[in-house]
């Protein structure tokens, strides 16, 4: 029998030693797992000036702590570096089955240190750990690299992490790939599997996991699925997918076209998964580990240029970044592209971005058809935008500058192409746009890893359901502000959301039953904890332990030199309104708005305002006594 945590397995690649570090109660208690335990671990192994693709960056990879029971939806894996697209903390996360593979090993995390001479993979096979040449898989896409792997251990039921060329060229965004069709995408934690020569994990693991009141956690595991079952939105989430509320984001004016150059499709039935399920393209759903819900989607190309494709999803976000945002409105294009961005091993939102932006320069002339290698990549050509997607995912011409991201692509090209770059701290935008969602504009500037929401998903000021306006009741008192254009109330309604969030990912749940769903709520998560490691925990005592989680992901990039001036928003948004909402005074982040959400953020945190660090007494009140000793030492002045 596994103890319910596992334990934190290390490989140097360099020195070839393997050792195991167990995890004791008072961690779990201070961290609870996965993200929380990969952020300590993070802040203990990477030293400022660390080179993002040198081999004193470590990549670790976390198991939530549930992650091998029952409870549902609790498969997800969390992987942590230091970012080579922002210099900054990562976390990124996926889905699958491999984490529970890994649970049922021995292990809730991997930290692999160092770099091989040689491509390489780590086998992990119960106690039994090895690092395997992998020069004969070196350079194959993701789906053969899975098949090939299978087939030579002689085990389809083996579950890889691995990646595609993409990794292997380093480019900024390359994403570590669960199977074939899960990707933990943003930030490129690929390129830094790649800069250490390591092809893959592969994990096969044959034991099994007790919590430690096992009558009490099942009882609280079927009260989470009755929950999770009972929200409002659990039907269409798995009839449509992520997608499904698209028809509502278009009305908000929430969803960019054109590289943010509006902020909604005129005809959104092409990228919903209403369209999805009812035009054919959907042969069936799946389901991650211990999944009750079943968002993710298989779909297939069958007419039309691209006939053959297939693909997972593609999801809300991939329709947006490389449907409307490049103007591509062919559903069939948009699976095309997906499959060629999961195969090569991308993030599809910075997949998409990039070539949205490279759209808009051709558009406004900053570059030419000879810049491009002769491709015409206007605004909906489709056949243009997957030929560079092949070329960034190979560093081939005009793609060797996109793989650095839009950031340092603007930097090369120069001009005026930096204010239509949508990015924060150097990582893509994700697709809201927060001219019309200003408590996702609040989260996307503080967000540690960048623009994006997968860190603080505030999805429950949009109002869609009763369910959202009830949390935005619980946390503001009001639910009449449960609307996007309001700047009220953001500040909290970010900070619950940050917590609530923390604690998901760290007990391995999907955010879809936290924070686009709302089933499983932190008074539900607390009782799971409890029942799973035998103490009893408050929904309080988590949500403090989410808000430690994020003070020391905060510090993280403080002792990398972040200050107040990080925590912005992409130039285009914080200076042309968005032309979809022609009549509203507040159709812009201006810097006045967000300095006003940031002030009140701040000081809900007890962070400075000036600096936006965590204050001592903060640190010390959150048990964090280390942190504040080391800032100390670097002459952070934390007052």
């Amino acid at each position: 029998m596994r103890k319910i945590a596992g334990d934190i397995l290390h490989v140097d690649l360099t020195t070839g030693k393997i050792w195991r570090e167990p995890i004791n109660k008072e961690r779990l208690l201070k961290y609870i797992g996965c993200r929380g335990i990969n952020t300590e671990l993070l802040w203990k192994h990477v030293k400022p000036n660390t080179d993002p693709l040198g081999p004193d960056n470590v990549i670790i990879f976390g198991t939530g702590l549930l992650t091998g029971t029952a409870s549902p939806s609790s498969g997800r894996t969390t992987v942590t570096c230091l970012s080579p697209a922002t210099n900054f903390y990562l976390k990124t996360n996926g889905g699958g089955y491999w984490g529970g593979e890994l649970k049922y090993a021995g292990y809730g995390h991997v930290v692999v240190h160092g770099k091989a001479d040689k491509p390489v993979y780590i086998w992990i096979d119960d106690d039994n750990v090895e690092i395997r040449d992998a020069s004969k898989y070196w350079g194959m896409d993701v789906r053969t690299l899975d098949k090939s792997i299978k087939k030579d251990i002689g085990d389809e039921e083996v579950q890889v992490a691995s990646i595609g060329p993409a990794g292997e060229n380093l480019v900024r965004f390359a994403s570590v790939m669960f199977s074939i069709y899960n990707a933990a995408g943003r930030g490129g934690a690929g390129a830094v599997m790649g800069s250490k020569n390591l092809k893959a994990i592969v994990v096969r693991g044959s034991g099994s996991i007790s919590p430690a009141n096992p009558k009490l956690f099942h009882e609280r595991v079927k009260e989470a699925k009755e929950s999770l079952k009972s929200d409002s939105g659990y039907e269409g989430m798995g009839l449509y997918g992520t997608s499904g509320s698209l028809y509502g984001i278009n009305e908000l004016k929430v969803f960019p076209s054109y590289n943010f150059q509006r902020s909604a499709a005129d005809d959104i039935t092409p990228y919903t998964g209403q369209n999805f399920t009812n035009g054919g393209y959907l042969k069936r759903k799946v389901g991650c580990y211990s999944c009750i819900i079943g968002c993710h989607r298989y779909s297939t190309a069958d007419k039309g240029a691209f006939v053959g494709a297939y693909t997972g999803g593609p999801e809300y976000e991939t329709m947006s970044a490389c449907g409307s945002g490049c103007g591509i409105s062919d559903t069939n294009a948009v699976i095309k592209m997906n499959e060629l961005i999961d195969i090569y091993g991308m993030d599809t939102i910075s997949a998409g971005s990039v070539i949205q932006w490279a759209m808009e320069c051709y558009q406004r002339g900053v570059i030419d058809i000879d810049d491009l290698d002769g491709l015409d990549l206007r605004w909906g050509n489709a056949e243009a935008a997957v030929e560079m997607i092949r070329k960034v995912a190979f560093r081939e011409g005009f793609g060797d500058i996109l793989a650095e991201g839009v950031k340092i692509a603007s930097e090369k090209i120069g001009g005026d192409s930096y204010k239509w770059a949508v990015h924060g701290k150097g990582l893509e935008q994700s697709r809201v746009d927060t001219r019309s969602a200003k408590a996702y504009a609040l989260a996307f500037a503080v967000n540690p890893r960048g623009a994006d929401h997968l860190h603080t998903e505030t999805f429950a000021e949009f109002g869609m359901g009763p369910d959202a306006r009830e949390v935005i009741k619980k946390i503001t008192g009001d639910e009449d502000l449960a609307s996007p254009y309001l700047t009220e109330k953001r500040a909290e309604i970010v900070r619950w959301h940050e917590d609530c969030y923390a604690a998901t990912d760290c007990l391995g749940f999907c955010s879809f039953t936290s924070t686009a769903l709302y089933g499983i709520t932190p008074e539900i998560m607390a009782g799971l904890f409890s029942a799973a490691i035998g103490v009893d925990v408050s929904e309080e005592e988590l949500m403090k332990t989410g808000r430690r989680i994020v003070t020391l992901e905060k510090c993280f990039n403080v002792r990398q030199g972040a200050t107040r001036k990080d925590d912005t928003l992409p130039w285009r948004l914080m200076n042309e309104p968005t032309p979809d909402r022609p009549d509203a005074d507040d159709a812009v982040n201006s810097q006045e708005e967000l300095d006003g959400m940031l002030d009140k953020y701040y000081t809900l945190h007890g962070w400075d305002k000036e600096t936006s660090w965590p204050t001592e007494e903060v640190l010390r009140m959150l048990d964090l006594d280390y942190v504040a000793e080391e800032l100390k030492e670097m002459n952070i002045a934390i007052k």
